[in-house]
C-alpha cells in the first residue's frame, strides 16, 4: 500500500480535509494518515491551547468517518503526540481513552529547551547548542523506551535549526537506533523540510546505515500541511527510498 503516515488538517495547523485527500489521489497514495498535533497537558511553550485534538478528536472522528464513506482513499484517525517526559501517565491513559488508529511520537521540547525555534540559542556558545542537542537525543531515547507511540516523528528535528544545525552527532544517531531495535515504535522518514533550509529528510540520508544495520525500518511521511506540499514531498520520498534501496514498512505494519 502507497501510504502517506504523516498529515494536518484544520484540526491542528494543516488544511481542510478534502483538500487534502484530493492531494493525496493526485500524489498516488492508496492511504493517508491524519495525524494532527496533539499536546495532552499544559506546556511551558504555551502550546497546550493551539494543539487541542484532546477536545476536539472525537469531533474529528465523526468527520473521517462520514468522509470513508465517500471516498476511495483509507484514511486513518491517528495522531501526532508532542512526547513530555514528566507527563508519561497521563498521555498513556489519554491514548488509552482515545483510542488512535496509531500516534506518531514527537519530541518538541525538553525541559528548558525549545526545538521550534532558533531564538533561544542566538548567541549562545557551542558548548551550549551541543548540551540541547544532547538533552534532546536523550529525550527521543526516552520516547522510544516509553512504548507509548507506533512511530518515531522527525528524529533530528534540532538540524531544523540553523542555530542548532551540525549539533547531532553520529553517536546521537546510533543511540536511537539501539533503542528502535529493542522497541516496538518504528521511525518516520520526514519530508517536512526538504523543499525549504533544511534541504534533506529526517533522518539525515547519511546516517541511515546505523539503523539498517540493526534491521530498523522506516515508514514514509511527508509532514505535509497544505495539499501542494504533499504533491511535491510524497515524489522525493518514493526517490528517496529507491535511491537508498530502503523498502519502506507501511501502516498495516503499524497495525500488526
Amino acid at each position: 500500500m502507497r501510504a502517506d503516515v504523516h498529515t494536518h488538517t484544520t484540526f491542528s495547523d494543516g488544511s481542510e480535509l478534502s483538500a487534502m485527500i484530493g492531494a493525496a489521489s493526485d500524489a498516488g497514495l492508496d492511504a493517508l494518515g491524519l495525524t494532527d498535533h496533539c499536546i495532552v497537558t499544559d506546556d511551558a511553550f504555551g502550546r497546550r491551547a493551539q494543539y487541542d485534538l484532546v477536545e476536539t478528536y472525537e469531533r474529528r472522528r465523526e468527520v473521517i468517518e462520514a468522509t470513508r464513506e465517500r471516498v476511495d482513499l483509507t484514511l486513518y484517525d491517528a495522531a501526532e503526540v508532542c512526547y513530555v517526559e514528566s507527563e508519561t501517565d497521563a498521555t498513556e491513559a489519554f491514548l488509552e481513552t482515545a483510542g488512535f488508529d496509531y500516534t506518531i511520537g514527537s519530541v518538541h521540547f525538553a525541559d528548558a529547551y525549545d526545538y521550534t525555534s532558533d531564538v533561544p540559542y542566538v548567541g549562545e556558545s557551542d558548548e551550549f547548542r551541543r548540551a540541547a542537542v544532547e538533552r534532546y537525543y536523550d529525550a527521543v531515547v526516552g520516547l522510544v523506551e516509553s512504548e507509548l507511540f507506533d512511530v518515531l516523528g522527525h528524529l533530528d528535528l534540532p538540524e531544523r535549526l540553523e542555530t542548532l544545525r551540525g549539533h547531532s552527532h553520529r553517536e546521537d544517531y546510533e543511540r536511537v537506533a539501539a533503542a528502535l531495535a529493542d522497541s516496538r515504535t518504528v521511525p518516520e522518514l520526514n519530508a517536512g523540510r526538504i523543499n525549504r533550509t533544511l534541504g534533506r529528510p529526517h533522518p539525515d540520508p547519511s546516517m541511515f546505515d546505523p539503523f539498517d544495520d540493526r534491521g530498523v525500518g522506516f515508514v514514509l511521511g511527508s509532514d505535509s500541511h497544505r495539499p501542494d506540499e504533499l504533491t511535491d514531498r510524497v515524489p522525493v520520498l518514493r526517490e528517496l527510498v529507491a535511491e537508498a534501496d530502503i523498502e519502506p514498512l507501511g501502516i498495516d505494519d503499524l497495525l500488526g
